[in-house]
């Protein structure tokens, strides 16, 4: 393994493991919310709320600012003394403060206008659009709070330290679970204790990092400088940036849009869909892209050209270890995974079976979802975000086009196939950009990698398909549970055995991070 593989295998260790106890820990907050609200007009509400913070929380906050701020940061770090670094960390906390309050602000102003916007259905039921506004105005002040937290992810990560920052959503979900039991009975609608957990998550995000700045000597007080020169360059990386990411979040927007025309409910199932299927995105795919970007923007800092194709391909290689074969499990084994995980309370076989046929075509996008994120992250490096954007802008504009073929025949499972097809628009675009740019990608070797790993995946599907027709007719939860443990487990010793066979050489890869045989490069809690 080259020292540029260790590197991102490192950071993929340290983000995977952290984003893997989030997912964990999402999960019960999921289940949570499913036995205490079910999926109606409620949650609907709820689901729609909580977008709106949460997709500025990944433009202007989490995703955007953590992109533009890792080239920055890491040539301060290298180029600059130790005074300059700390009077720039000074000047961007003190402008991300007031960015992000005014965004704030003028969100929960302007909050039935934007739920208008995203969510027109809600018209027809002025009850479900009043409580979605409330919700709304609670949850905004949560960009402020992760926005922070990002200016602390970006310093840390540019350190090359990555833990605690990928700690910060698990604490999310911490919040919310304990909001709903201490506060549900004492708030007035009931849902609003998710949103109360919503923001005391937000300060949990923020919290976790600030023993590692403090490690780093990297934990300061804003100071108002707004023409320091490190701003200008920020703000250049940001815009391209933010459209960048609004690729992805419009297609949520459309989705959302479309789906409030639907029955109700429609919002919810792809909402828990969703949600199953980012847990083998978060823990591989956005982990992977967010460890291999300090690398290229290093190799690309350096003018290594060569070495910048060689780590994307690498990740991407990684990458489709992992999708193809969660895809191939989530696609057959999506009604007893919805089922165990959410089927209880006040959500019943009919919201697992339109779960399920969601998750069914999200998860066939999961190889483009994970792999766009990381070729995106190529462009970010160079300090091209510009054609990041005009390539997301394509993928938004074939998810629309697949939606409004979709819906009809499909109903709201179509809107999730969309999705997927948006997803591989951009990664097919993405690819042939960074082809142009940077020479030849290693296609063959890529290719041939994805075939070892198609092959490896054939016993796990016969076995997942064989373990479906004989599952048990009416079993009790826990034996429902013991099914599926070892339904999934049978299929991951059967798919690393003919990776084995095969000759898989990112099966040593994972080995390396998940046995911890390479020490982490000063990861820090």
């Amino acid at each position: 393994m080259s020292s540029t593989e260790r590197q991102v295998v490192r950071a993929l260790g340290s983000i995977g493991s952290a984003t893997l106890l989030s997912r964990v820990i999402g999960f019960v907050r999921d289940m949570v919310v499913a036995l205490a609200f079910g999926a109606g007009p409620v949650t609907d509400a709820f689901f729609v709320a909580f977008r709106i913070p949460n997709i500025l929380r990944r433009l202007l906050a989490e995703g955007a600012l953590s992109t533009a701020m890792i080239p920055v940061f890491s040539e301060y770090f290298v180029t600059r003394s130790r005074p300059e670094v700390l009077r720039m960390l000074r000047a961007v906390l003190a402008s991300a403060l007031v960015a992000l309050g005014a965004t704030a602000l003028l969100g929960a102003a302007t909050a039935p206008w934007i739920l208008t916007l995203i969510a027109p259905g809600f018209a027809d039921n002025p009850a479900q659009a009043e409580l979605a506004v409330l919700l709304t105005r609670v949850m905004f002040p949560y960009i402020v709070l992760v926005g922070l937290g990002a200016v602390a992810t970006g310093a840390l990560n540019a350190q090359g330290r990555f833990f605690a920052s990928a700690l910060g959503p698990a604490l999310q979900n911490v919040g919310m679970i304990a909001a709903i039991p201490l506060l549900m009975t004492r708030v007035d609608p009931p849902v609003l204790s998710l949103a109360i957990g919503v923001l005391v998550g937000g300060v949990g995000q923020l919290l976790v990092q600030l023993p590692s700045l403090r490690r780093c000597g990297l934990l300061v007080l804003p100071t108002v400088e707004f023409r320091h020169p490190a701003l200008a360059r920020l703000g250049r990386l940001l815009l391209p940036a933010v459209f960048g990411l609004a690729a992805v979040q419009v297609m949520l927007f459309v989705n959302t849009l479309l789906a409030s025309l639907l029955r109700p409910g429609s919002i919810s199932y792809l909402y828990y869909a969703d949600r199953v299927m980012e847990f083998p995105l978060g823990v591989f795919g956005i982990a992977l892209a967010s460890a291999s970007l300090p690398v290229m923007a290093r190799q690309a800092a350096a003018g290594e050209t060569r070495a910048v194709t060689e780590t994307l391909n690498f990740s991407l290689r990684l990458a489709l270890y992992v999708s193809l074969p969660a895809m191939a499990g989530l696609v057959i084994l999506r009604a007893p995974i919805v089922r165990v995980l959410f089927e209880r309370g006040r959500f019943g076989p009919a919201e697992t079976a339109a779960t399920a046929d969601a998750l069914a075509w999200y998860a066939i996008g999961l190889a483009g979802f994970a792999g766009s994120r990381i070729a995106a992250q190529v462009f970010y490096a160079l300090g091209e975000a510009g054609t990041a954007v005009r390539l997301g802008i394509v993928a938004v504009g074939a998810n629309v086009v697949a939606a409004l073929l979709m819906m009809g025949p499909f109903g709201h499972a179509g809107l999730a196939g969309a999705s997927s097809v948006g997803a591989y628009v951009n990664l097919l675009a993405l690819l042939w950009a960074a082809r142009r740019r940077l020479g030849p990608l290693g296609g063959r070797t890529l290719c041939a990698s994805a075939a070892r790993t198609l092959a490896a995946t054939v016993p796990l599907l016969a076995w997942c398909a064989l373990a479906l027709a004989v599952w048990p007719a009416a079993g009790s939860l826990s034996v429902e549970v013991a099914w599926l443990g070892g339904t999934i487990g049978g299929g991951v010793a059967l798919f690393w055995g003919a990776s084995v066979v095969l000759g898989v050489s990112e099966r040593t890869a994972l080995h390396r991070m998940v046995s911890r045989s390479e020490p982490r490069d000063g990861v820090s809690a």
